[in-house]
């Protein structure tokens, strides 16, 4: 890489650590402005666009960081299950992890989810069905080796991930004591959501029986 390329790359990397940083409880990326996130980078206004077309092309390039950091850290919870067996626990931990380690790219997520740009809510969708699938075949695959098959896995993976987003905005501002029990909560509560469906696989097993006999 030449040496021009470097520094674009770097400046490119102090906008987008620059609106980061400016993101917080009470801040969404909306309110943001060009001008604070160029000074805040130390760059002027102008060179902002050497960069990025808009703002939003900004914020955009965040969002796919955010799912991608996401998923690489999911992907190694998957390993950490192979030696440690729990599944549900593991995986927790280790969203717990991404929270602790980005904070301020979860507070995107959430708060542009359900925000007034399209292209936002189009793309953390796109991040948000591509964690769900891979989550999905997981259990799968995990309720196949247990001979517990779930009912419907992508449901319960959907329905899962809105859990763990719900309980994950509850424990961006919270103590390390209440970080502790959302997540002994958030334990409980996914495995309450995959006992539920193992039961109903076996419960329609069961009235299948009932109608061959």
């Amino acid at each position: 890489m030449s040496v021009r390329a470097e520094q674009k790359q770097k400046t490119r990397r102090a906008l987008m650590d620059a609106a980061l940083s400016q993101l917080s409880a009470d801040r969404g990326f909306a309110n943001l402005s060009l001008r604070e996130v160029a000074r805040e980078a130390g760059i002027a206004p102008t060179s902002f666009y050497r960069h990025f077309n808009e703002l939003d092309e900004l914020g955009l390039a965040l969002v796919d960081e955010a799912g991608v950091a996401l998923r690489q850290l999911m992907r190694q919870a998957r390993k950490r299950i192979e030696k440690n067996g729990s599944a549900v626990s593991t995986s927790i931990d280790t969203f717990m992890e991404y929270l602790a380690s980005n904070t301020n790219h979860f507070r995107l997520l959430l708060r542009e989810r359900t925000g007034l740009s399209k292209q936002f809510r189009t793309a953390i969708k796109a991040e948000i069905d591509h964690f769900s699938a891979e989550l999905s075949e997981d259990l799968r695959r995990a309720g196949e080796l247990k001979n517990r098959p779930l009912d419907d896995p992508q449901l319960v993976a959907d329905t899962m991930v809105t859990v763990i987003f719900n309980q994950g905005a509850e424990a961006l501002d919270s103590t390390p004591k209440e970080k502790q029990e959302l997540k002994e909560r958030l334990k409980k509560e996914l495995r309450i959501i995959l006992r539920g469906a193992e039961l109903i696989t076996a419960e329609n097993r069961n009235n299948q029986r009932e109608e061959n006999a």
